[in-house]
């Protein structure tokens, strides 16, 4: 017989499930560079949508928003909201969605055609997938553009793929990713190789004008390499 007292014991178990993610295709012909981005923590793919919209300025590029998995209402309203992870089982959820961002940009490159070049930006918690995606995922990518978020630690002691160039930034009122934190992660990006890029705007925890215009000119730096 088992102990009553003792500890049930912890199994884990993979199981199929669906995402969702936006697309706007690009104007120009294929083959187009890609803008996938992702959100922050209890908003959804419709809310940074439009943030990517503007960065983009030109209609040269796909824009995609991935959605995390993890679904739940907002508080006590019918609002759903969605995030990519908490601490617990967290190298599982990394796993998991690492999964589901390559799945869809497989489902990008069939619906679309191969990318030119990919660049991932995330808000807030969606700061560390954007990292982890052009980091560890199948693809590689030109560029990272990180909002009001900080480096994932698994990241700081080295990896394969070398570094693309980053553009990091922060609120100057931001109570969470302050600008020391910025200028700590910019620091470290560069001593592991990285073209990182802070700015400092005035704001807080947002996705501001200033962030877009400089994620603007990033990509029009991108877009200016894929042509050559």
């Amino acid at each position: 017989m088992s102990d009553p007292l003792a500890a049930p014991l912890l199994r884990h178990a993979r199981t199929g499930i669906h995402g969702r993610y936006l697309v706007r295709p690009a104007r120009a012909a294929p083959p187009c560079p890609w803008l996938v981005g992702f959100h922050g923590q209890g908003q959804t793919a419709d809310a940074l949508m439009p943030a990517l919209e503007r960065c983009a300025r030109r209609g040269h590029w796909l824009i995609a928003s991935v959605q995390g998995l993890h679904r739940h209402y907002a508080g006590r309203s019918r609002a759903v909201v969605a995030s990519w992870m908490t601490s617990q089982d967290r190298e599982l959820a990394i796993r998991d969605n690492l999964e589901w961002v390559d799945t869809v940009l497989d489902a990008l490159e069939r619906e679309f055609g191969p990318p030119r070049a990919i660049v991932f930006a995330g808000f807030s918690q969606g700061v560390a997938m954007a990292y982890r995606a052009g980091l560890l995922g199948r693809r590689a990518c030109a560029a990272v553009i990180a909002g009001c978020g900080d480096v994932p630690p698994e990241l700081a002691s080295g990896h394969d793929r070398p570094w693309p160039r980053v553009l990091a930034a922060a609120g100057t009122r931001d109570e969470w990713y302050t600008p020391a934190r910025l200028a700590a992660d910019a620091d470290m990006l560069r001593a592991l190789g990285a073209d990182a890029r802070a700015l400092v705007f005035e704001g807080g925890h947002e996705w501001s004008d200033a962030l877009t215009e400089a994620a603007g000119a990033v990509l029009d730096e991108v877009l200016r390499d894929a042509a050559t």
